[in-house]
């Protein structure tokens, strides 16, 4: 059986990288089709946070049933969980970095309303894109099965925590997969 790695922080920068190359362009390449670069709304940065909300609060409650509670959780839903961790980490990544490099593709019109107001709105929606990113691994954190004597070989701190696992209900040690 093969183990799914974490996210590389690699990964990540190269992701955000391509994020902020293509943002970066999208301003020359517009306005060389005769076109006028648009202007970020508040809606996305708003969506963006929303959306670190929610994974973040996903994070919070997978890691509070299943290393603070002991819960298990099936299969699938661990592996839903992960799937959405993992893209969303690269997509936050990745839309960070597009809104960071269309920031700086204003900032020398930074003395203009308009110029201030594209860096300012694009800045902002980058901040949710990383904030996206982050939450997302803490969720992939969360969903990190915790080896037997704990993650550093250091057994737990707290009374009887790791043993409700391996006893059933009139106290009596069991084998690991024994019903409780």
């Amino acid at each position: 059986m093969s183990t799914v790695r974490r996210t590389s922080a690699l990964t990540l920068t190269a992701v955000g990288g391509v994020g902020l190359v293509a943002g970066r362009i999208a301003r020359p390449i517009i306005e060389y089709r005769d076109g006028v670069a648009p202007t970020v709304g508040w809606v996305s940065s708003l969506a963006l946070l929303l959306g670190a909300a929610i994974l973040g609060v996903l994070a919070w409650s997978t890691f509070q049933s299943l290393h603070r509670r002991g819960e298990r959780m099936t299969s699938d839903h661990g592996v839903k969980l992960l799937s959405l961790a993992k893209a969303s980490a690269l997509v936050g990544a990745l839309v960070a970095g597009c809104y960071f490099g269309y920031a700086l593709g204003f900032v020398d019109s930074w003395d203009t309303t308009l110029g201030r107001e594209r860096v300012t709105r694009s800045a902002f929606a980058g901040l949710g894109g990383l904030l996206v990113m982050v939450a997302a691994l803490l969720l992939e954190r969360a969903l990190q099965v915790p080896d037997k004597g704990g993650e550093d070989g250091a057994e737990s701190s707290r009374d009887g925590e790791g043993q409700s696992r391996r006893k059933n209900r009139h106290g009596e040690e069991g084998p690991e997969g024994a019903p409780a």
